[in-house]
């Protein structure tokens, strides 16, 4: 049976089973790391494809149907949608991740002459090895501390010198299709841990992938996309249109038109201090878009809705009412179940070390929400539905209960219900950390319904 929170009065159908939504691997990744097209970049924030695949077959989405996600991620939901024959909608603010999506959506590719170009970029980057002086490579000077810190000095030669060779190609699908394959090899090469959500440079791997291997690495990866587009597109003989826009969910989309949608899909960022931005850090240092931490923020971070501290500066908000007006006028039932907590995160962060700004958090999260909600219900059919796999949180051991927040929300909106159903718990493996607090947590499935 569904978790079911001690506020509000349980929303009508909170208890009704919705088994054939059921699965309790949804909001991981696990499902896509060996899955055609889907493979091509590890997402720790990413969710699973079957969880799609099962909620177009759920809502009965037809192929000529169109469905949307609001935080497209590397495009998940639109990879389905497009195997499928449905057309798809997705917004992404952080603009390595929306390339990453952008690129694993171009399937139109003459394949005999993806692989002409594949083996020509192999023997390029071989000649390349062989002519480049290493004297003439000052890699200090080309990359941050932290890149340096992941590679020996060889296997970065050796990485960089295959970065110049696909920068050196015509602009175009083939470069961009070139680029996540090198892309997919950095963490898998690298000679220290560089797991999720954080790199550590100081901790080594206790095997890594020795520099020579390098260039046959690449023409493999690059290999097995070309696999996965042929299979796909083999698979998929309906075409599809995918539009993914480089976004904020936030706002009014005119690409799309209102009451056009016939599904939402997404798993929104969680309220749990990621930071999103720092996930790619390594990825954007190395290909040269960003060098230092101001670099991130300003062209990540400041895009991104509120679900990290690292996105906060305490001085740019008005600490005495932090849920903004609109918020606390258009749901003032929430806003009453918010601000005491908001109030009692602003006491505890003060006797806390880090001292960190989860009153700030928590508001801007909501506030950001709204928007979300409101222009997500703009785009949607009557009668269609908005599905979110998300996650409570309890930061300095508040518990705020994410989803049903949002569904009583999304009522005042204008949905004309919503469901809840449980997933799995999350934060079992910190149990053990005196530093964590001891609330259970849980994954879950928050369905909107349009009237």
């Amino acid at each position: 049976m569904p978790f079911q929170p001690r506020l509000f009065e349980d929303p009508k159908g909170l208890d009704e089973p919705v088994a054939t939504m059921s699965r309790a691997n949804w909001g991981t990744f696990q499902d896509s790391l060996n899955a055609p097209i889907h493979s091509w970049f590890t997402y720790p924030a990413g969710f699973s494809f079957k969880a799609v695949e099962q909620a177009l077959t759920f809502f009965s989405i037809k192929p000529g149907m169109v469905i949307y996600d609001p935080f497209a991620g590397t495009g998940t939901t639109n990879i389905v949608a497009k195997q499928q024959g449905i057309h798809s909608y997705g917004i992404e603010a952080h603009p390595f991740i929306h390339f990453i999506a952008r690129t694993k959506l171009y399937w139109n590719f003459d394949l005999p002459n993806l692989r002409r170009q594949i083996d020509l970029l192999i023997q390029e980057l071989r000649l390349t090895i062989r002519s480049a002086p290493e004297t003439q490579i000052d890699l200090e000077t080309i990359f941050p501390e932290l890149v340096r810190k992941c590679y020996s000095p060889e296997k970065l030669r050796l990485l960089y010198l295959c970065r110049t060779t696909i920068e050196q190609l015509p602009p175009g699908p083939f470069q961009d299709f070139a680029k996540v394959g090198l892309t997919h090899l950095l963490r898998s090469a690298a000679d220290v841990a560089t797991g999720w959500p954080y790199i550590a440079p100081q901790k080594a791997k206790k095997a890594s992938t020795n520099h020579s291997d390098i260039p046959q690495l690449l023409r493999n990866q690059l290999y097995r996309m070309l696999a996965d587009i042929q299979l796909v597109c083999s698979e998929s003989p309906q075409k599809a249109q995918a539009i993914l826009i480089n976004g904020d969910a936030r706002q009014h989309q005119h690409e799309i038109a209102s009451d056009s949608v016939d599904l939402a899909f997404t798993s929104p960022p969680y309220l749990n201090n990621y930071d999103y931005a720092d996930r790619t850090r390594l990825e954007m240092y190395f290909w040269g878009q960003a060098k230092t931490w101001s670099d991130i923020t300003n062209q990540v971070r400041d895009r991104l809705i509120m679900s990290a501290t690292t996105q906060i500066n305490r001085s740019d908000y008005p600490t005495d009412q932090l849920l903004s007006p609109d918020f606390i006028d258009v749901v003032p039932s929430v806003a009453t179940q918010l601000e005491p907590k908001i109030r009692e995160l602003s006491a505890l962060r003060l006797t806390k070390g880090g001292k960190k700004s989860y009153d700030i958090l928590v508001a801007g999260y909501f506030n950001d929400m709204l928007r979300v909600l409101q222009e997500t219900h703009r785009v949607l059919k009557p009668g269609s539905s908005f599905v979110m796999i998300l996650g409570d949180s309890a930061p300095y051991g508040v518990y705020i209960p994410t989803h049903i927040y949002l569904g009583e929300m999304a009522k005042v909106v204008g949905f004309s219900n919503y469901k809840v159903e449980h997933l799995r718990k999350r934060g079992d493996k910190w149990k053990d950390n005196p530093q964590r607090h001891k609330v259970p947590l849980q994954e879950c499935i928050l369905t909107l319904v349009m009237a």
